[in-house]
């Protein structure tokens, strides 16, 4: 079986191909990688509260220690962003995480992540690839985890204190605590928990709990999947502002005090506009194709540069290693600030969304209606369809050659093909169609200026698309 890294690591269905020994496969091939480029080589390491998490780390560990590598391993659950910080804290060559995110409980992964504290660039990852050997090297049973640690081949480490003494020190956590506001924090049962609970033991926590199976709602922050986050917060009637982060608590979500979704690209315009408006921070502004364009509104506005990259959060990261960025992010949630690493961060985003209603006095709606003053207001659907591989084929075709003009009454007046199929019918109203390259999945996104107006753009893309047969290939019935 060849081991290929998605958009943002190696996942795979527990049992099924993610294994001992597959796992122990790819980190072999992570330390051929490492010797090739490194005399003395360490890494970072840790699991999110996945199934298995703990055991999958000591297989990695075990294949390290037996590579002459030098292990930092975390003690405790740790998330996605405090294993990025891991090798800048360590000074390792690279950082590894026992995750598969926002994923179903079903699967578990592994992510790679740079010594400059982001996301390994795709090169890299490519690299690493090449380098899994076809089969497990190694008689994991004969290396007796015990024995590293008394060798100090690996050392656990407290992760867990390291990230929130930096967070006591970028934010004023006490004015935070000791505001007048409420705050709430839903972990998805994931690895956000220990830290929140030990920064803010006396806010709503919901979810905070070690539940591999994740109450069978797959621990990505999609409305459809906080509804009991929203309901407590409408119930409470008390709660300022609610913040949810996924599995590995590196996106974002939140909710207003009437216990409203507020999506990831009203997030963005948010740190946006409190890091411009109120900091006095300048920067470029980076953002995946399938973003909001709100964002290049507010940053023509406030005279910020932007670029618009392809979507996956590897490209944000690389063009945060060689520019000066004031916001990375993108639509699924991904979000990175100037003055911290290069990765995306929910908790510490989260953080900076209360730091600004504290300073500001200000609410979460009063902050997003200031922005809507520059901008407009607007709201974004998004549908995943999932379709037989001849319509998803015929359907990328046919954009491909230009045969979609007329989505039903809304006529196309520019295209964008970056990554996907950008059908824009004015400044603020467009249709995207992208083939997942995975799956049988076909996703599409559209924006307006209300949720309605969004969703029927969404339906009549779909009817579009699903009844325009210019090109030949054959089209499933019903």
């Amino acid at each position: 079986m060849k081991i290929k890294f998605g958009t943002d690591g190696w996942r795979a269905v527990i049992a099924k191909d993610y294994t001992f020994d597959n796992v122990a496969r790819v980190a072999q091939g992570t330390a051929n990688w490492l010797l090739e480029r490194n005399e003395k080589p360490s890494v970072v390491l840790g699991h999110d509260c996945r199934f298995g998490g703990e055991m999958f780390t000591q297989v990695v560990a075990k294949v390290m220690a037996a590579n002459n590598i030098k292990v930092y391993m975390s003690d405790t659950i740790a998330s996605t962003p405090m294993i990025s910080m891991g090798p800048l804290h360590y000074k390792a060559d690279l950082g590894i995480v026992i995750t598969a995110s926002h994923n179903p409980p079903e699967y578990n992964g592994y992510k790679l992540k740079g010594s400059y504290g982001g996301p390994l660039m795709e090169e890299q990852i490519r690299e690493v690839e090449e380098l899994i050997p076809d089969t497990n090297p190694h008689d994991l049973d004969a290396i007796h985890f015990e024995n590293l640690l008394e060798s100090n081949v690996v050392e656990m480490v407290d992760l867990e204190t390291y990230y929130c003494s930096y967070l006591e020190e970028k934010f004023d956590l006490d004015a935070i605590r000791n505001s007048e506001l409420e705050f709430a924090f839903d972990a998805m049962y994931g690895s956000g928990q220990d830290v929140m609970r030990r920064l803010f033991p006396d806010i709503t926590l919901l979810h905070c709990q070690r539940q591999p199976l994740f109450d069978g709602i797959p621990p990505e922050p999609l409305l459809r999947n906080l509804q009991e986050f929203a309901e407590v917060i409408k119930l409470s009637e008390n709660i300022d502002c609610g913040l949810a982060v996924d599995g590995d608590a590196d996106r974002i979500a939140l909710f207003d005090h009437e216990g409203n979704y507020v999506d990831s690209h009203h997030t963005m315009l948010l740190l946006i506009h409190y890091l411009h408006k109120y900091k006095n921070l300048t920067g470029k502004v980076a953002t995946g194709f399938s973003s909001t364009v709100k964002i290049g509104k507010l940053c023509e506005a406030y005279n910020l540069p932007l670029e618009i990259v392809q979507i996956g959060f590897k490209h944000i990261c690389g063009l945060m290693l060689k520019e000066d960025i004031l916001m990375g992010g993108e639509e699924s949630g991904g979000i990175a600030v100037t003055g911290h690493i290069p990765e995306r961060d929910g908790i510490y985003n989260g953080l900076l969304i209360w730091e600004a209603m504290v300073k500001t006095g200000k609410s979460l709606r009063e902050l997003i209606q200031e922005i809507y003053d520059i901008t407009g207001a607007f709201a974004f659907e998004r549908s995943d369809l999932k379709l037989a591989q001849e319509d998803k084929d015929r359907i990328v075709v046919n954009c491909e050659n230009g045969v979609y003009e007329t989505f039903g009454p809304y006529t196309v007046e520019r295209i964008e093909t970056l990554d996907g199929f950008k059908y824009y019918f004015n400044d603020h109203e467009w249709l995207m169609i992208r083939p997942s390259g995975t799956e049988p999945v076909l996703r599409t996104y559209a924006e307006s200026s209300t949720r309605e107006k969004a969703l029927e753009i969404l339906q009549i893309g779909y009817d579009t698309i699903m009844t325009k047969q210019d090109n030949p290939l054959p089209v499933k019935p019903g």
